[in-house]
């Protein structure tokens, strides 16, 4: 992995005056860090993006991501920002491999920026280093408003404009000339491109985007949220379809455990003709249910010899592929873990990576017992719900 996308999202939010953390602010229904990530996720080559989020946040942040990046969600990391904006870029620059030579620095509160205005920073970086030249680059849009210099309010001069620009992100880089010059920064800089040219570094400037502009006030908010509706007028929205999946499964002390494809070791089995991963049958119920195409049992069989003892996977793969054949495709897929053991919540970012790359969509999971109560409560067995979003292809 040569390249890496630094995105900056542990801001407060102080000015916008909503009370959560800016990146958590919904942006007409989507959460401003989903719709900065999209864009990243559109890109033609492997990027690593790293994303730096409030301590208190990670886990929320990390769902976030991994809900975005579906089944590229292997390309992402999660790290916790600093007490400032330079300390967050710095936690993130510190969390990228030495592989990467190139890294855009972005911040998650231009959450409109396009596609292309990242290929075109990033071309720009490994041009310069072909070149033996490396530089820094700015997306930078010309100043349209005539500007005066002032003394108070006396307007002393009008500043010739031509020579001036407005500067956005992503700011892109070498990785390891930037990291050298947030080492040795006074951190009175107020973006990258300043720390980078304060340590001797030179900046040049690519065009920018005038979507590209930073949610800072309500009124940017209501701008965005103008934007978003004004794109979303056209084309009309795909045939989309939901469907539910319910499984339960008894324990088996004598069958290894395995739940939500993933294997709980010292735990006891869940018993069943294949491997009673209840999990995994449910996402698939969820799947085909959904399509329209019936359920786990009618279509592969409670019995069938060739499914003794598959895995869970075996079955999702399935109800994807059943999905292709008749015209459609996974959107997302959230399922419910009831039960008391075993416990999913260290290993739950790992299960729904697992599951998303089967399903080939993103893929939510929880946790949650039943205070005692019932089979699950007695310990007796396992049960799992899922949803899952299919639309047309």
């Amino acid at each position: 992995m040569d390249r890496a996308v630094v995105v900056v999202a542990a801001g407060s939010g102080t000015r916008l005056g909503i009370g959560t953390a800016k990146a958590f602010v919904p942006v007409a229904g989507t959460l401003m860090l989903a719709r900065a990530l999209e864009p990243l996720f559109a890109l033609a080559s492997p990027t690593l993006v790293v994303v730096v989020a409030p301590a208190a946040l990670l886990d929320d942040c990390r769902q976030v991501v991994a809900s975005v990046a579906g089944a590229a969600v292997a390309y992402t990391a999660v790290v916790p920002g600093g007490t400032d904006r330079h300390g967050s870029v710095e936690a993130g620059l510190a969390a990228l491999p030495d592989s990467v030579t190139s890294v855009l620095v972005h911040d998650a509160a231009r959450c409109l920026t396009p596609t292309v205005q990242f290929d075109r920073v990033f071309d720009a970086v490994a041009e310069s280093l072909a070149d033996g030249s490396p530089a820094g680059f700015v997306p930078a849009l010309p100043v349209t408003d005539t500007v005066k210099r002032v003394d108070g309010d006396v307007v002393v001069e009008t500043v010739d404009r031509a020579a001036l620009v407005g500067v956005q992100t992503p700011q892109g880089f070498p990785l390891a000339a930037l990291r050298q010059a947030y080492a040795v920064s006074s951190q009175s800089e107020t973006d990258d491109a300043g720390v980078f040219q304060a340590a001797g570094g030179t900046v040049r400037s690519v065009p920018g985007d005038a979507d590209a502009f930073k949610i800072t006030t309500p009124w940017d908010l209501g701008r965005a949220e103008s934007i978003v509706r004004a794109r979303s007028g056209s084309p009309a929205p795909a045939d989309t379809r939901v469907g539910l999946g319910v499984d339960v499964h008894a324990f088996d002390e004598a069958a290894p455990c395995r739940v939500g494809l993933l294997d709980f070791p010292g735990e006891a089995g869940l018993s069943g003709h294949s491997d009673g991963d209840a999990v995994a049958h449910a996402v698939c119920d969820a799947l085909l249910s959904a399509g329209g195409l019936g359920d786990i049992g009618g279509t592969f069989g409670t019995s069938d010899p060739a499914y003794a003892g598959a895995a869970g996977d075996v079955f999702v793969r399935g109800a994807v592929g059943l999905l292709a054949e008749a015209g459609m495709v996974p959107v997302s897929v959230t399922v419910q873990v009831i039960g008391n053991r075993p416990r999913i919540g260290a290993r739950r970012t790992e299960m729904q990576d697992a599951l998303a790359a089967v399903v080939g969509a993103p893929v939510a999971v929880s946790g949650t017992t039943t205070d005692g109560l019932g089979f699950t409560g007695r310990g007796e067995g396992l049960a799992a719900i899922a949803t899952a979003v299919v639309r047309a292809s």
